[in-house]
């Protein structure tokens, strides 16, 4: 789809605040509130947005600890692959999972409370597909964190 400047205004404005009211971003773009309407209505018709969610907090509801999981296996059957997305879909503990192109197959972003938690979580995963190695990494600090894509 091609989008003008006024497509990339609405659609950065509305990637900080899905919630602001018709009126503001036509005011922050020099338009009016029917245009805007329109524009973003034929925005989510070409899936350019894809869904519109609150982000939680996650350590104000006592998810504090994140984890980075590397993780390589030695089966690249369809099969396995299939249950290995169905096992990932399942645990809610699994923010993301990203399949990689180099020396690591999978990597998972993890939200817990606590290690105590990981730990459960991970002896759950692991008894559930087999795996060939699997590194987990706890992230000390965020430095930056956004779903606003480049536009």
């Amino acid at each position: 789809m091609q989008f003008d400047d006024t497509d990339r205004k609405i659609l950065r404005l509305i990637q900080v605040d899905a919630t602001l009211p018709l009126e503001e971003i036509a005011r922050q773009i020099g338009s009016t509130k029917s245009p805007v309407w329109n524009r973003i209505k034929k925005l989510k018709a070409a899936g350019v947005i894809d869904r519109e969610v609150a982000i939680l907090n996650g350590d104000a509801i006592g998810l504090t600890e994140t984890f980075f999981l590397a993780i390589r296996t030695d089966q690249h059957t369809s099969d396995w692959l299939s249950r290995f997305t169905e096992i990932v879909t399942e645990m809610p503990e699994i923010l993301e999972c990203h399949r990689l192109a180099g020396d690591v197959d999978y990597i998972l972003k993890v939200r817990v409370a606590s290690t105590r938690d990981y730990d459960l979580f991970y002896k759950r995963f692991i008894g559930r597909i087999n795996l060939f190695n699997v590194t987990s990494s706890l992230s000390m600090e965020v430095i930056k964190e956004t779903t606003a894509l480049k536009i």
